[in-house]
């Protein structure tokens, strides 16, 4: 399934931008930013749970903001994009 995260991390203190650096990590690690705080995902709900886990023990709730967005079926979505950024298309063969 894709999973859209998207965060917002207070980083006017240093435990924020500790925070904010963490957080981002740990998305990169799953998937692709297709924004500044926002990661495309292409996992299972496992992995789902597990990252939110981590995520959830990485900010501050009282001053953060985590959504995880779940679309289990994408077949027949339409994505628009414009601008510079290109996502990497998860179904299709990967060349090295």
């Amino acid at each position: 399934m894709l999973v859209l995260v998207c965060y917002d991390v207070n980083t006017e203190t240093k435990a924020g931008r500790r925070r904010l650096r963490r957080v981002a990590k740990l998305c990169e690690a799953t998937g692709q930013r297709v924004q500044k705080s926002v990661f495309e995902c292409q996992i299972d709900l496992a992995h789902m749970e597990e990252l939110e886990r981590k995520l959830r023990a990485e900010i501050d709730e009282t001053q953060d903001c985590l959504r995880l967005y779940r679309l289990p079926d994408t077949r027949g979505t339409e994505v628009r994009e414009f601008g510079r950024f290109k996502a990497v298309d998860f179904e299709a063969p990967l060349i090295l």
